[in-house]
């Protein structure tokens, strides 16, 4: 389990290594989910604050009959596209943290922003993305609230889980995190350095 996460590492990280299998990569992901569920292992939010580059996802698929969702593939992101999570402290008195989510994709480059809360008992980190900024070859061409987010923002932390989005960590490690989302996903990030 270990040595396909670590593979699945370098090849993220890295432009020379090969990439393990997306199944194996699956497997070890639920694998690991299961160990960090049975020990009970409980993180902080210090433990995620930094960059983190999104390098592979499974996605989900909706079964109709049995109204669950299943995992989907899991699959490596290309090296040209640029996801990016950041974990960061409060702002504010009010705050617990703050996330921003990046996307780049050639001259576009797409910045979400909003409040965080982790639920340390439980390894969720709640969020919600209440402000954008959008660049174009860096020139930045609108930046402000979206779909209400100022109210939003106001009332996150009165919220309950039910209402948030969520990811659901189960690896934390000096390079790498990994997650569940909400939707049922599992993603994998790597350590940006930056």
């Amino acid at each position: 389990m270990y040595l396909t996460l670590e593979q699945a590492f370098e090849f993220i990280s890295t432009s020379s290594s090969t990439s393990p299998k997306p199944e194996a990569v699956v497997e070890a992901l639920l694998e690991r989910e299961k160990i960090t569920k049975q020990a009970k292992e409980r993180y902080k939010y210090s433990q995620l604050l930094g960059n983190w580059r999104l390098g592979f996802t499974t996605g989900t698929k909706k079964i109709k009959r049995q109204g669950g969702v299943i995992l989907g593939a899991g699959k490596f992101l290309p090296k040209w596209v640029n996801i990016q999570i950041s974990y960061s402290q409060a702002e504010s008195e009010q705050e617990k943290g703050r996330v921003e989510n990046s996307v780049e994709l050639g001259p576009l480059k797409i910045i979400l922003t909003g409040p965080v809360l982790f639920w340390e008992n439980r390894n969720i980190l709640a969020f919600d993305f209440t402000r954008m900024q959008l660049y174009f070859s860096g020139l930045r061409i609108y930046q402000g609230y979206i779909r209400g987010g100022k109210e939003r923002e106001t009332k996150f932390y009165q919220q309950n889980l039910k209402e948030q989005a969520f990811f659901t960590y189960f690896l934390v490690q000096k390079n790498y995190i990994a997650a569940r989302g909400k939707g049922g996903g599992l993603a994998l990030w790597t350590a940006t350095g930056t």
